[in-house]
């Protein structure tokens, strides 16, 4: 059936602000790479990538921002009693949650990946974060990453077991990359992504995050995480290959983009972790181009 729009509930109607506006209005301030990838979907739903666009920048935000760690729990918690009171038909109240609940009444989001986001958060907003091994790296990344890419083919309309397997290897790909652009501003205040049992093997102590930066390992670390981020990339590119063109265009634009962030990580390498990377807007835009023609 042909849909043009998302329809907000008339009960959860608390203010005469449109929902879709807030929620358009926290993307385009975000600047997130994906802001183009999801202009490519129809307005139905593009209008609920928005919000579910919106809700992880919410809620990343309060993890993120400065604080202490008791108050970003509250926001936290906050956040998971508007999530559980969205799944038990309660007004929603917030502008994000009143376009998720339109959105809810059109794709068959499941509440447990709304959960998995706040638990993700709930990972970051703490003073001093080490993950002790892969499997907490796994979590960490299906929590904040996976778990997004689960509520999203839901709305590109990917089959299941495609939805599963592409969710899967390109929300590792997407957060390994994150991890390993963000090594030297995440040591800055505390957090180390890249796993003990990881960095042990490569001969590095994590006690002190500013310490590692200049630990000899740390390099090696960073590319055998590299080298998983590229398998979980490839697997991606082959499971999108599987899939239908049109539905998975966003997700082809999203791997291009980090995809080439991964390389240019690579090509400055991790021996000097300060120095920007050589990533262009020229450059981003012409990953976006060669992306629409995906086949």
């Amino acid at each position: 059936m042909r849909q043009d729009r998302l329809i907000v509930d008339d009960a959860t109607q608390q203010t005469d602000i449109d929902p879709f506006v807030e929620v358009t209005d926290i993307v385009k301030r975000s600047g997130t790479s994906f802001y183009w990838a999801m202009r490519l979907l129809p307005k139905y739903k593009r209008d609920a990538m928005f919000a579910v666009y919106a809700f992880c920048r919410e809620v990343d935000d309060v993890a993120d921002e400065p604080g202490m760690p008791s108050e970003k729990m509250r926001g936290l918690d906050a956040w998971q009693s508007e999530i559980d009171g969205l799944f038990q038909n309660a007004f929603a109240t917030r502008p994000v949650t009143r376009a998720l609940a339109a959105a809810i009444q059109t794709f068959n989001f499941a509440k447990e990946d709304f959960d998995a986001v706040i638990a993700g958060m709930r990972m970051d907003a703490v003073d001093r974060l080490r993950l002790v091994d892969n499997d907490e790296l796994a979590l960490y990344c299906d929590r904040v990453a996976c778990a997004v890419g689960r509520l999203s083919c839901a709305i590109f309309g990917i089959p299941a077991d495609q939805a599963r397997a592409l969710s899967k290897n390109l929300g590792d790909a997407l957060q390994l990359t994150n991890i390993l652009r963000d090594v030297h501003e995440d040591a800055l205040r505390d957090h180390v992504y890249l796993p003990d049992d990881l960095l042990r093997r490569h001969g590095c102590d994590a006690t002190d995050a500013r310490a590692l930066l200049i630990q000899p390992g740390l390099v090696a670390a960073c590319l055998e995480l590299a080298d998983i981020a590229d398998a979980r990339f490839a697997s991606a590119e082959a499971v999108m290959r599987g899939c239908d063109r049109q539905a998975v265009r966003p997700a082809a634009i999203m791997k291009a983009v980090y995809h080439d962030i991964l390389v240019n990580l690579r090509k400055r390498g991790w021996e000097r972790l300060s120095e920007p990377l050589p990533h262009s807007k020229f450059r981003k835009y012409s990953l976006v181009a060669r992306s629409l023609l995906f086949a």
